[in-house]
């Protein structure tokens, strides 16, 4: 056996201990995955960044099956940012491409029930026409929820929940001052992407950078952070399952 499949089958003894003493009564029912790293991962192996975006994308699915095995219920991953359309056309191009691939192979699965999070209007058609279909087709079934975030940015699914708010108001004839009265957390939680969701009670960020960049801004008010330092191409079930492991161990006050 050479050091390689013997480090492979420690970590997999490993994360079967691990898997093996996990409460799942202590099980975050939400999770937010922050897919950060495919750049660099790839810059580190020598290959391009199209190809740490196809690593990344391939993951997924490796994710969502320890998502399955551990009773998660809604896993919302964010696989593009509003301020990643800053990025050169040469590398925005192919990763929408996978993206699009990677929607469709979720829709496809029949497993998950994927919902869009982030602003369509800010999406290429052919990218809303994907995330569209796919939400339509698994609309029906009974798995976890998977939110592809995808043209998200905390503040501004913020704004439009308010935009969306006050249009709902008007055409209610309410006025500024009845609205004044009524308006509340809860009922701008109404007109967040995410509403009828329990909020996140953990969030997970690969790759060493210790910040949620805007990453589900309202509804990570009480939420439980863990900061993997693996790229998110390499991120292995291990390292799920410490992550719920730390978040299990956490006393969760919530202000007490």
């Amino acid at each position: 056996m050479n050091a390689v499949n013997f480090r492979d089958l420690v970590y997999r003894l490993y994360a079967r201990r691990v898997g093996g003493r996990l409460d799942h009564d202590q099980v975050p029912k939400h999770i937010g995955v922050i897919l950060d790293g495919n750049r660099r991962w790839a810059k580190a192996s020598g290959g391009s960044a199209v190809q740490g975006h196809q690593a990344g994308a391939d993951k997924i699915s490796e994710l969502l099956g320890w998502c399955n095995e551990t009773d998660v219920e809604v896993v919302t991953l964010w696989m593009l940012s509003t301020d990643n359309f800053d990025r050169p056309e040469h590398e925005l191009k192919p990763l929408l491409g996978i993206i699009e691939n990677t929607v469709r192979n979720l829709a496809a699965d029949g497993r998950w029930r994927v919902h869009h999070v982030g602003t369509l209007d800010l999406l290429p058609p052919e990218t809303q026409t994907v995330l569209k279909e796919a939400q339509e087709a698994t609309s029906d079934i009974d798995g976890i929820i998977v939110n592809v975030a995808v043209g998200y940015g905390g503040r501004q699914e913020i704004a439009d929940a308010v935009r969306s708010l006050l249009l709902e108001h008007s055409e209610k004839g309410t006025t500024f001052e009845e609205l004044a009265e009524v308006v509340s957390t809860d009922l701008i939680s109404e007109h967040l992407y995410t509403r009828g969701q329990p909020d996140p009670d953990l969030v997970i960020r690969t790759s060493g950078e210790q910040r949620l960049s805007g990453f589900m801004l309202w509804q990570s008010a009480h939420s439980e952070y863990y900061f993997c330092e693996v790229f998110w191409p390499a991120f292995r079930k291990v390292d799920f399952l410490r992550a719920l492991r730390d978040y299990a161990a956490r006393h969760r006050r919530y202000g007490a």
